[in-house]
């Protein structure tokens, strides 16, 4: 990318960091190494200690650490650094979990596609990277909203550039223009399902959600494992307990809410069908801590059917989140 471009947009990224200083500093390297300069680096640090950064990037000015003890979790964070970005008038805010590494010429290609296919017709709200996960190989799918549920999906055409309801938060370009017209990501949602509810807020406002084939990220979820099931292999994710309450939750809320008219019967059968699959999958394969997972799934599904989002319900802040 040309010098013209590099003075066009301003950028900072945003880490969201818990309790690994390995990640953190992995994802703080990538982002230095960008080929696209990034004007800041702001990281929210949840973790009860602070984390300290590796010399190497603890030297770096452009670095900005808030230590948050009490955890305010994913959204909280990004919450706090869409203010900060919007107050100073960046363009894009890019947004990560600490256990994603872009590869170097992400923002690059990020903003490449942006100035090639944004205009005054086309707002594009976000442009998010390929998610590749780090442990499987296996592609990150975005979603797409279907009237009663959110569903991920793979492109018919696998290099250019296309269009979604949500990218994943970690790696999501952001255009802080949209902040005049749709609220920035719903705090009470904490750590999960922050992508969904944004991204799809996105698109009603009349913006439009992009992943860009040609823009890399390796991205860590939770501890993945694999079982063969009628002569084929799957790939299942493992989660502690609080993780498992927020995706049950904070997914049973969000598809009911979005869901209208009869979708909202399909929707709650679909919502007891995961539970009751997750709930399965737990007593099968993992190996700790079953009832209590099975007691965060069972907890998270009441808690979204009745629309009960808000923080400590379920001890926000407290156990492992990954």
């Amino acid at each position: 990318m040309g010098s013209d471009r590099q003075t066009t947009y301003t950028v900072i990224a945003y880490i969201t960091a818990y309790e690994d200083e390995i990640a953190l500093n992995a994802c703080v390297a990538a982002l230095r190494s960008q080929t696209y300069s990034i004007q800041h680096i702001l990281i929210v640090d949840n973790s009860r200690q602070p984390l300290q950064l590796a010399e190497a990037n603890h030297t770096d000015d452009r670095i900005i650490i808030w230590h948050h003890p009490e955890n305010i979790g994913i959204a909280g964070g990004m919450a706090l650094a869409t203010q900060w970005a919007v107050q100073h008038e960046y363009d894009f805010l890019w947004t990560f979990d600490q256990d994603s590494a872009p590869a170097s010429d992400c923002l690059e290609n990020l903003l490449r596609a942006y100035s090639d296919l944004a205009t005054e017709d086309y707002a594009i709200g976000m442009m998010a990277p390929t998610a590749i996960d780090a442990r499987t190989g296996q592609i990150v799918k975005p979603s797409r909203f279907l009237g009663d549920r959110f569903r991920g999906f793979l492109p018919n055409n696998p290099i250019a550039p296309y269009e979604c309801d949500a990218p994943i938060t970690s790696g999501a370009l952001v255009w802080l223009k949209t902040v005049d017209r749709v609220e920035p990501p719903d705090t009470r949602l904490f750590i999960d399902g922050i992508d969904l509810d944004y991204g799809l807020r996105l698109r009603q406002a009349g913006f439009q959600n992009l992943v860009v084939p040609g823009a890399t990220m390796y991205h860590r979820f939770g501890v993945p494992f694999q079982v063969e099931l009628f002569g084929k292999k799957k790939a299942f994710q493992l989660y502690a307990p609080l993780r498992y309450y927020y995706i049950c939750r904070n997914h049973t809320y969000l598809e009911l809410r979005h869901s209208k008219g009869l979708y909202r019967l399909t929707c709650s059968l679909r919502r007891v069908k995961f539970l009751v699959m997750t709930l399965l999958k737990i007593v099968a394969f993992d190996s700790g801590e079953k009832w209590r997972k099975a007691i965060a799934c069972l907890v998270g599904t009441y808690h979204g059917f009745l629309g009960k989002i808000g923080s400590g319900e379920w001890g926000v802040g407290s156990g492992e989140c990954k």
